[in-house]
């Protein structure tokens, strides 16, 4: 059995998205030439940024493309700090946000940045009333419009509005959201002009079936930024560096793909979601299904699995030949707690008992009925060997 549901961690590449990759790597040309070659170059790479910003809901000016995700994250955070008002010295920041947005501000906070928390309710969603109060003042806040571990979805619209009615720049993580929920920069920008409420918003490439390496911080034109790289002026001289005209090609193909089949596909995993939590639930009774149950990615179950160490569990089922979580790609093998979960108001152990299984455009029925069948032995094993580690410890 060979079995992927870890689709949030990275979905397998769409055969468009590698064909476009292909035949734009094979063209020569740097895309910052003047030359006839290198302006062939730059035609492939700025009809795939107006393809990306159709899909953001954007302009095309404003899609500044990064390596992936975390640099994204890194240069809206982090140039938005540098970029920001005198006296302003406080970044709001919700618990249970992705590392690359934590270990950002928790680098910008060693040197010289307040960090205003802002608590998860038990669903994981973020507290807006609390938001909302934490912003004044603040020199940025940062969000994610749907949390990359138990999947509950924020109210995007809501934050930015709060961001707005502040004065305050916001960055939206939209990494876990882009593809799988409505994602508009333009209709969550609102009413917002200047350089306050939502300015940036950062996506991936590899979770919509794009290559790995490939990502976008959509930049609000009015936006006060500091860059990262410097050596070139590229992109509105937010991100230096010769640009990845296949990559950007392949992205574009993801992205439109993965927006028109958005709403089938939704459906589609959303029943799938409900087969194996379903499943789960009848054979192990004592299971339970973590995050909000409706306002969720759609391909996300996040089950909680008392006394059964999430590593456990994720190793037994590898053997089996099933590839899931207990969390975060970028914090796979390290065994602690999820901060989610323990931001969420469970315990310690708790937060060491969790796997998330995320489905995809090429999950089946037959991944996730072969799942159920060998779930609850592995369940009963890793509840003994976890007694007996617990045991051995006391």
């Amino acid at each position: 059995m060979t079995v992927y549901l870890d689709h949030a961690a990275t979905t397998p590449l769409r055969p468009e998205a590698r064909d476009a990759w292909l035949e734009a790597a094979q063209r020569v040309g740097n895309a910052s030439s003047i030359h006839g070659p290198g302006q062939q170059a730059r035609r492939v790479l700025e009809e795939a940024r107006e393809r990306l910003a159709a899909t953001l809901d954007c302009e095309p000016i404003e899609v500044v493309l990064t390596s992936g995700g975390t640099e994204a994250v890194n240069l809206a955070v982090k140039g938005l700090w540098w970029g920001r008002a005198a006296d302003a010295d406080t970044v709001v920041l919700p618990d249970g946000e992705h590392h690359a947005t934590l270990d950002a501000v928790a680098w910008l906070a060693e040197h010289g940045a307040h960090v205003r928390a802002v608590g998860l309710d038990d669903a994981g969603r973020i507290d807006a009333e609390a938001f909302a109060s934490s912003l004044p003042g603040a020199a940025l806040a940062t969000a994610l419009v749907a949390n990359n571990e138990v999947g509950t979805v924020n109210d995007a619209g809501a934050l930015a509005a709060a961001a707005t009615d502040a004065s305050v720049p916001l960055h939206l993580d939209a990494v876990a959201a882009f593809g799988h929920v409505p994602v508009s920069f333009r209709d969550w920008r609102g009413g917002a002009r200047g350089r306050s409420g939502l300015v940036a918003l950062s996506v991936s490439a590899h979770k919509i079936g794009g290559p790995a390496g490939v990502g976008a911080l959509v930049v609000a034109r009015e936006a006060e930024l500091s860059a990262l790289l410097h050596g070139g002026g590229q992109q509105r001289r937010l991100r230096a560096g010769t640009q990845d005209v296949a990559g950007a090609a392949a992205f574009a193909v993801a992205a439109e793909l993965a927006a028109a089949e958005r709403e089938t596909e939704a459906a589609r995993l959303a029943a799938l979601r409900q087969r194996l939590v379903h499943g789960i639930l009848v054979a192990i009774p004592d299971a339970e299904l973590l995050g909000d149950p409706i306002e969720r990615v759609p391909g996300n179950a996040h089950m909680l699995f008392p006394g059964a160490w999430g590593e456990t569990l994720l190793f037994l089922l590898d053997r089996e030949g099933a590839a899931v979580s207990t969390g975060s790609a970028c914090q796979a093998g390290v065994p602690e707690p999820s901060h989610v979960v323990l931001a969420m108001g469970r315990t310690d152990a708790e937060a060491r008992q969790v796997l998330r299984f995320t489905l995809g455009r090429t999950t089946d029925e037959a991944d996730v009925d072969a799942v159920l069948v060998v779930l609850p032995g592995v369940v009963e094993r890793a509840r003994a060997a976890s007694g007996a580690r617990t045991g051995a410890g006391s």
